[in-house]
């Protein structure tokens, strides 16, 4: 394949888009490489990415970048630990359900929730001490995406009114509220990313 003056000029204004283009979306780190390849048809003419050269590029992020990437790092971080726990309570609401669908007297319904509580108290009260309260926030939203319901009513049905009623106010003292909902379209977008890719790096099922 023989290059023509003409082929040489658009082939390096192309090779200068793609350092434009590799410039423009250096924002993973504050000293970062990003590695573009790609191939190029001039006239018909094909260039194979191995015959391109290799352009690396360092970029400092900007202050509204590092902010960015600061919040979506500790987003990131807090679903990773709190996943699970959303997962498992919805797992035990299924199962509660299941037992409650025909038991209509109040003091049997009590028993079954008690009972359930009680494994749960063992299992996860340390656990759960230990979360931030950012991170009771997105659980609190992760539950909201696994069950359907907010927190609040959640507390509502298995625990009464005055309850629900007495942990919103709590949950209001610390600035958030147990009738958050989900919003993965929304403000929560960057959180449903990541819930996915936990989902497929850990095997999770829908």
């Amino acid at each position: 394949m023989k290059f023509s003056v003409l082929h040489i000029i658009r082939y390096s204004f192309i090779v200068l888009l793609l350092f434009i283009f590799q410039k423009a979306n250096a924002q993973h780190s504050v000293d970062d490489t990003v590695r573009v390849h790609a191939y190029i048809t001039v006239e018909g003419d094909t260039i194979p990415m191995s015959y391109l050269p290799n352009v690396d590029v360092y970029a400092t992020l900007t202050k509204k970048q590092k902010q960015y990437w600061a919040e979506w790092t500790r987003l990131r971080n807090a679903v990773y630990v709190t996943y699970p726990y959303a997962k498992t309570a919805s797992k035990i609401m299924n199962e509660i359900n299941v037992r409650l669908v025909n038991v209509h007297d109040k003091k049997q319904r009590r028993i079954i929730i008690r009972s359930r509580e009680k494994e749960l108290r063992k299992e996860f009260t340390d656990k759960l001490t230990k979360l931030s309260i950012y991170q009771g926030k997105v659980l609190m939203k992760l539950i909201y995406r696994e069950t359907g319901n907010s927190c609040y009513e959640i507390l509502d049905e298995y625990k009464g009114s005055f309850n629900a009623i007495l942990y919103q106010s709590i949950a209001f003292v610390f600035g958030t509220s147990l009738k958050q909902m989900y919003e993965p379209t929304g403000k929560d977008a960057d959180m449903e990313k990541i819930v996915r890719d936990v989902e497929r790096m850990y095997g999770y099922r829908s």
